[in-house]
């Protein structure tokens, strides 16, 4: 029997586990089941369990290839000018997986988050992935604090996690209201951010009866 390379089973391996992500985002974790998967796939069974044994091994092993594709863009959002430039940056991530998958990957995303609370092995992946995150965006604004963009004064820890709440807000409202757009939303944090550039109108006096 001739030997299978590394780099055809990498393949293998990568091609299985985006036809599990397309059917988790389609049909959801617990309704998809491991012939969906092999059907989308296009393998065989054998071939399929082969490199996973069950459905919870697929789930675990999606949402760590799902952290480290959001690693691949963490160096851009450290060069990052501004809170808002950095925003866009993490945001249109979603917008560049969507079209190299073939899917929407912020559905397998909320999911991912309930299937961390009861999956030890899920929770590790998404929570070291989104540590990396807070991270590099504590990064980021020590770099605005030097430039004078933000308060010198803020802790940048702090500054990162309020910022990265951001993004699981963006994710929401894209999957339940779908009127939201990475530009538009940096936009609107660019737009709380910065000074005003005119005088706000005085209120009128309150009528009193």
């Amino acid at each position: 029997v001739p030997r299978v390379s590394e780099t055809y089973r990498l393949k293998q391996r990568e091609r299985i586990l985006t036809a599990a992500a397309r059917c988790f985002a389609a049909r959801g974790f617990h309704v998809t089941s491991m012939d969906d998967v092999i059907a989308e796939a296009g393998l065989s069974a054998g071939a399929v369990y082969g490199y996973f044994r069950g459905k919870d091994e697929l789930i675990e092993a999606v949402a760590g290839r799902a952290m480290g594709l959001v690693g691949e863009v963490l160096p851009r959002v450290t060069r990052a000018e501004t809170p808002a430039a950095m925003l866009e940056v993490l945001l249109s991530l979603v917008a560049e997986l969507s079209e190299r998958l073939g899917f929407d990957p912020t559905g397998v995303a909320i999911q991912a988050w309930g299937e961390a609370v009861r999956n030890p092995g899920v929770h590790a992946h998404v929570a070291d992935g989104y540590r990396a995150v807070r991270r590099h965006i504590a990064e980021a604004v020590r770099g605005w604090q030097a430039d004078g963009v933000i308060d010198a004064d803020a802790d940048p820890d702090e500054v990162a996690k309020t910022l990265f709440g951001l993004v699981p807000g963006y994710i929401v409202q894209r999957q339940l209201l779908g009127d939201v757009s990475p530009d538009r939303y940096a936009a609107a944090l660019d737009a709380l951010t910065r000074p005003p550039t005119r005088r706000r109108r005085p209120r009128a006096p309150a009528v009193r009866s």
